[in-house]
């Protein structure tokens, strides 16, 4: 990782923890529980790459980070919403996440249904009325449309659909490109068009780009996080490493083999750095994040 990456990955995930902690509510108000559940689950833990895609795609078009707290924070509420959903017993059955209990062993399984749920209506809520957003309300509209989009049916959650239902199946590789396009992609592009949307004015070529190159780095995202299921363990993963053998889920080196997965994360990083051509300097830390993304350890 380029030392300019990490001071501004630092920076990004110091930032979206100081927005997320004034925006969640206070574990004193009421319903106590299901607030206190709701701060676990999300302060304190994770890489934070959603928020930084967004505050990275914002520096490169020139926008403040303080414009872009309420979106990264929104991009964030959904993806944490769906690892306590994920976690839960009739999904996934995990019992670590981000280092610690997931949220049904630490609370209970129906707070864990509900603190998914509130914190994707905090998610949309944000958008809504969050007020460091400096746009428009038809700005803010294409903004829930976009994320409403990339977490329902047609995004994230009919990825996990798609997952649950290729449990012992063998995928082909379009197969498992289309599931995980879904599952973890969607976010990750919807994190990276919060930027462009709050860009007034940006014309459609450079907002097709960026949109593009998170296609890209969603995919490779998720062929990394397969490699490290089979490759890292569980103490640096901070959830539980081989589940996705364990549980005969389809994966990319199951298909690929490991050469293969390794060889395809590297051919989506470059299809990345492709997409990136419109841009000059201003774009290198999105360049050096599709590298890291590719190269981390966890």
């Amino acid at each position: 990782m380029s030392n300019a990456l990490k001071e501004y990955l630092i920076f990004c995930q110091n930032r979206v923890e100081r927005a997320l902690e004034n925006r969640l509510p206070s574990e004193n108000v009421l319903p106590k529980k299901l607030h206190e559940a709701m701060r676990y689950c999300v302060l304190d833990g994770g890489k934070r790459m959603r928020p930084m895609l967004t505050y990275c795609t914002g520096k490169t078009l020139g926008l403040a980070p303080e414009g872009l707290d309420g979106a990264a924070c929104a991009v964030e509420l959904i993806h944490v919403y769906s690892l306590i959903h994920d976690d839960l017993p009739a999904m996934d059955d995990d019992d670590l996440r981000r280092g610690k209990a997931t949220c049904h062993i630490a609370f209970d399984e129906a707070t864990a249904i509900l603190t998914g749920d509130a914190l994707q209506a905090l998610a949309f809520k944000l958008l809504a009325d969050d007020p460091t957003l400096k746009t428009d309300a038809e700005g803010r509209l294409k903004m829930i449309q976009c994320l409403a989009k990339a977490s329902g049916s047609q995004g994230m959650v009919g990825g996990q659909a798609i997952d649950l239902e290729s449990v012992g199946k063998k995928l082909t590789v379009p197969e498992l490109e289309n599931m995980h396009i879904h599952k973890t992609g969607a976010l990750i592009r919807a994190s990276v068009n919060m930027a462009t949307l709050a860009k007034q004015g940006l014309d459609s070529k450079t907002a097709d780009s960026l949109d593009h190159y998170a296609k890209c780095i969603g995919l490779s995202f998720q062929v990394k996080d397969d490699i490290l299921d089979e490759e890292s363990d569980t103490a640096t993963l901070g959830k539980t490493q081989g589940k996705d053998k364990d549980n005969d889920k389809p994966t990319y080196p199951a298909l690929l083999g490991m050469a293969g997965a390794k060889q395809k994360a590297q051919e989506l990083h470059q299809l990345a750095i492709d997409s990136l051509s419109v841009f000059g300097s201003e774009a290198d830390l999105l360049r050096d994040l599709s590298l890291y993304i590719i190269q981390r350890d966890h």
